[in-house]
């Protein structure tokens, strides 16, 4: 077997998309229902402090910025 082959394979992958996903939606649900009128550098710093300690290496891009801007904007919607 060599190095480059190993990896996960579509389903675990599937997996771990699926959990990370809903730990984002879990931290905004949170931000929304805890910090309203606050500013977005604000939620920013919320969410990244949420989410850092669930992820090995975590690096934040833009999708946290989207987030942080609609949550601040009152922009999220709870609803299933």
């Amino acid at each position: 077997m060599e190095l480059s082959t190993i990896g996960w394979n579509q389903e675990a992958r599937d997996k771990i998309l699926l959990d990370s996903d809903r730990a984002l939606q879990g931290a905004v649900r949170e931000a929304v229902e805890t910090l309203d009128g606050k500013s977005r550098d604000e939620v920013y710093e919320f969410l990244f402090q949420k989410l850092q300690p669930q992820f090995v290496d975590f690096k934040p891009g833009p999708d946290l910025s989207a987030c942080a801007d609609a949550v601040a904007n009152g922009e999220v919607s709870l609803d299933d």
